[in-house]
C-alpha cells in the first residue's frame, strides 16, 4: 500500500473528520457522502468508492455497537436473528457487486440517495412507540436480508432500511432499533470491507486516513445536531442527496 504525500495525507484526514462530522451531524453514515466524493470527485470507478468508504465506516460502525450494546439490554438471540442473515446477503451480493459493470453499479447508487432523499424531502418517518413491543424472532432475519442486500450491493443503508422496519413494522422504541439495527450493519459492514477488499476494490491509501479522522468527530457531530433546527438541516442534505443521486445516476449512462 503506497503511502499519501504529507499534504495529500493531512487533506485527506481532514476530508474523513469532516464527513465524520456530517455523518454524525444527519444521523446518516459517512458513507453516502463519501462515496459520491470519491466517485465523482476523485474518478474512482463506483465499486472502489464503496470498498474505500466501507473502510471509513467500519470502525465508527463497530465502535456505536459496542456502545449500543453496552447501554441497552438487547439479548444475544435477537441480534443473532437479524445479524447473521444480514452477513451472509452482505457477502454474497457484495461478490456481485465487484463484478457488476460500474456504470449499472453507479445508477443503482444513484437511484438508492434519489429515492432517499425523496423519502425525506416527504418526512414519512414511522414514530417511534412509547414502549417496545413483544419481539417477533422469526421476522428479524426478513429485516436482515433487507439490511444486508443494501450493505453488500451499494456498501451503505442498512441501518436506514432496517430502522424504520424495526420501529413501523415490529414495534421498537427508536433506541432500541437503533441498537438492533447496528447489530446488523456493523458486523455486515465489516463483512462487506472484507469482500471489496479481497477484490481489491479498496484503496487502503485513502480509506484508513478517512477512518482515522472520522473517528474524532462523529460525538461532536451527534452533540451539534442536538442544538441545531432539525427539520431545516434534513430538508437541505436531502436536497443536496437528490442532486448527487441525480448527478450519479445520469454519469452512469455516459
Amino acid at each position: 500500500m503506497a503511502m499519501l504525500p504529507v499534504t495529500e495525507l493531512l487533506m485527506t484526514l481532514f476530508a474523513g473528520a469532516a464527513l465524520g462530522l456530517f455523518g454524525g451531524l444527519f444521523g446518516i453514515g459517512g458513507g453516502i457522502i463519501a462515496v459520491p466524493m470519491l466517485s465523482l470527485g476523485l474518478g474512482m470507478p463506483q465499486s472502489v468508492a464503496q470498498g474505500t468508504a466501507l473502510a471509513l465506516m467500519t470502525p465508527n460502525l463497530l465502535i456505536a455497537w459496542w456502545r449500543y450494546h453496552r447501554r441497552l439490554a438487547i439479548d444475544g438471540r435477537a441480534m443473532l436473528a437479524i445479524a447473521l442473515p444480514g452477513m451472509l446477503t452482505t457477502w454474497g451480493l457484495a461478490v456481485f457487486a465487484t463484478r457488476l459493470d460500474q456504470a449499472v453499479l453507479r445508477i443503482a447508487f444513484g437511484g438508492f440517495l434519489t429515492l432517499l432523499a425523496l423519502r425525506l424531502l416527504g418526512n414519512n418517518r414511522s414514530v417511534a412507540p412509547a414502549e417496545d413491543a413483544p419481539l417477533p424472532y422469526w421476522r428479524l432475519p426478513l429485516v436482515g436480508l433487507v439490511g444486508g442486500s443494501s450493505m453488500g450491493l451499494l456498501g451503505i443503508g442498512g441501518s436506514l432500511l432496517a430502522t424504520p422496519l424495526l420501529v413501523g413494522w415490529l414495534g421498537q422504541r427508536q433506541a432500541r432499533a437503533q441498537g438492533l439495527a447496528l447489530a446488523l450493519v456493523a458486523p455486515s459492514a465489516a463483512v462487506a470491507l472484507a469482500t471489496y477488499a479481497q477484490a481489491q476494490q479498496v484503496d487502503w491509501s485513502l480509506g484508513l486516513p478517512l477512518a482515522a479522522g472520522g473517528l474524532f468527530t462523529v460525538s461532536a457531530g451527534v452533540t451539534l445536531a442536538h442544538r441545531l433546527p432539525e427539520r431545516r438541516m434534513r430538508r437541505a442534505f436531502a436536497l443536496v442527496m437528490l442532486a448527487t443521486g441525480c448527478w450519479l445516476g445520469t454519469a452512469g449512462f455516459r
